[in-house]
């Protein structure tokens, strides 16, 4: 605990002493040890302790030893615990019982891995066993041999090295993989529960409900659910030694340029043209029964994910803009960052099962309601969110792990993730593997499927003998491709540039955080016939009850 609030000021140039009054008579003064090199770790472990006075207190290093009447323990950047390792009790701490404990927890954990592993062995080579039941077998004996192996195998260690220690991060790791595969254990019992009713109450739809896609899809949604337990878990077990000691509590956003009214109005018109029309495409689908199929579900959803990564970025810019100041505070940069990051994983994803939608609707048109089913569409958003969800999360608490010093200036409109961590004194090896690995999924994956999708669509258009049928069948796509087309270029133009960040890096940016939502709702709308019909009756309906109600003003 900080009684004074001023232990976030850790890392300094030289000792320095902060004084705050506590009484009439004198102020406590909290000396602070200079910080070492950076990438090494604080070796010197500051106490606070009584310095003679009657008041007056200040925080020493053992090294320069005054006082000992009492100490109040600082605790260290990143484990602020003082503590390098846990103790593990076990089951019993005689040691007559030790080689018998051990003998059979060996023995046990064997017959569990060559079990299972024999189960998955059985399932695989032979064509008969492919089915819904043994594959969700299979999927859980691979869970029970990763959570057997997350205790067991170390249990079996300290019983034999006669040691019951776990160091910090392997009791992390531990916690981690532990709720993974305990998770992943209910989930998987509760989908095969879910396939023995469908077997046994609707034997005759069995085929068509339990398809492999569904499958294979329920398992990932199970294993997504528990990556996202465990991620959680393990955050809150982080942040009980996590603090902010980097002594910065704000940053500054340099914004986009001086031209601050121009811009304010700019952002502002554009904010509320994207929300109000997201907005109107989201009422549209939901009032009319006739827009209830997969392409217009997943596009009230893309408009859903539209106005949260514009709310993420822009109110903030054009509060920044009217009180002419450009702050964010630290706990509201990793915020917005985490929004981000969950809003822009969201699109890239809905671009890429829209495409997919297309493909179907467009080379498989027979097979087309069979595929595109309602649980599929909403499988296939769910784990969108999921994944979007579990990688922000990730990041968040990487960054929340770092510490930060003198520079916090982001030459940006919003809380860029990567220029955040150009910030950052302390070690950042393990967010750039994370960034350039998961990018890498998140953005070349969801890109390679949609480029797979329209390859195969423009094929099937070429086979088409008339003009008319090849324009029919283009224009039903043309919409997408060219929000597609607008997100793709303008990201990948971004971050492929020498320099992102840049004043042309920023309107980059724009473009895809603030210019192609907006426009989202104006492309499906002119492009889409159903879409515009239905937006003219619902502003034609509201137009009718304004004039109604005015005309009942005039009356009274």
């Amino acid at each position: 605990m900080d009684p004074f609030g001023y232990l976030g000021a850790l890392c300094t140039e030289s000792p320095r002493t902060y004084k705050k009054p506590l009484s009439a008579s004198g102020g406590p003064r909290l000396t602070l040890p200079s910080c070492r090199s950076r990438g090494q770790s604080l070796n010197r472990q500051p106490v606070w302790s009584r310095t003679g006075a009657a008041d007056t207190h200040s925080l020493v290093t053992p090294q320069q030893g005054r006082g000992t009447a009492w100490y109040f323990t600082y605790m260290e950047i990143l484990n602020l615990t003082g503590v390098s390792e846990f103790l593990l009790l076990g089951l019993s701490g005689d040691p007559e019982l030790q080689p018998l404990l051990f003998g059979l927890f060996l023995s046990m954990y064997l017959v569990t891995v060559l079990g299972n592993l024999l189960i998955i062995l059985a399932v695989g080579p032979h064509p008969h066993l492919h089915t819904p039941m043994y594959f969700f077998l299979s999927c859980l004996s691979l869970a029970d041999t990763g959570f057997s192996t997350t205790t067991i195998p170390k249990m079996l260690v300290n019983i034999q090295t006669q040691r019951k220690s776990i160091s910090y991060a392997g009791c992390l790791t531990q916690v981690f993989f532990f709720s993974l595969f305990g998770c992943l254990d209910s989930l998987i019992l509760a989908v095969m529960a879910y396939d023995r009713f469908v077997a046994i109450c609707h034997p005759l739809h069995y085929p068509a409900i339990m398809r492999p896609q569904l499958c294979g899809l329920l398992v990932l949604l199970s294993f997504l659910i528990s990556l996202l337990d465990s991620q959680t878990h393990c955050l809150m077990v982080s942040k009980l030694e996590s603090q902010n000691l980097t002594g910065v509590s704000e940053f500054l956003l340099l914004g986009l340029s001086e031209l601050q009214p121009l811009l304010f109005g700019l952002f502002l018109s554009m904010y509320l043209i994207t929300v109000l029309g997201n907005l109107l495409i989201i009422l549209d689908v939901g009032s009319d029964h006739h827009l209830h199929t997969p392409m217009y579900f997943l596009l009230s959803s893309l408009s859903l994910a539209d106005i949260g990564f514009t709310s993420t970025t822009v109110p903030k810019m054009l509060v920044n803009i009217q009180t002419h100041r450009k702050s964010i505070s630290y706990s509201g940069c990793l915020t917005q960052m985490c929004f981000v990051m969950v809003f822009g994983g969201m699109d890239t994803f809905l671009l890429t099962v829209m495409s997919y939608d297309w493909f179907v609707a467009i080379c498989h048109p027979l097979h087309y309601t069979v595929i595109m089913s309602a649980h599929l569409c909403g499988l296939l958003v769910l784990v969108s969110w999921l994944i979007s969800l579990s990688y922000s999360l990730m990041q968040s608490l990487l960054m929340s792990r770092l510490s930060f010093c003198s520079r916090r200036v982001i030459p940006h409109f919003y809380c860029a993730l990567t220029q955040a961590l150009m910030l950052a004194c302390s070690g950042t090896l393990i967010n750039h593997i994370l960034l350039h690995m998961v990018t890498a999924f998140l953005v070349i994956v969801p890109f390679s499927g949609t480029l797979f999708s329209y390859t195969r669509i423009a094929s099937s258009i070429l086979k088409i003998p008339s003009a008319s049928g090849k324009c029919k069948a283009f224009s039903t796509c043309a919409s997408h491709l060219s929000v597609v087309s607008l997100f793709y270029g303008a990201g990948l133009g971004v971050y492929l540039s020498s320099n992102a960040y840049s004043q042309k890096g920023m309107i980059g940016s724009v473009v895809y955080t603030v210019v192609t939502p907006m426009l989202n709702p104006f492309i499906y709308s002119l492009w889409n016939k159903d879409m515009k019909g239905n937006c003219k009756k619902l502003l034609g309906e509201n137009s009718m009850i304004t004039e109604k109600k005015a005309g009942c003003g005039v009356l009274i």
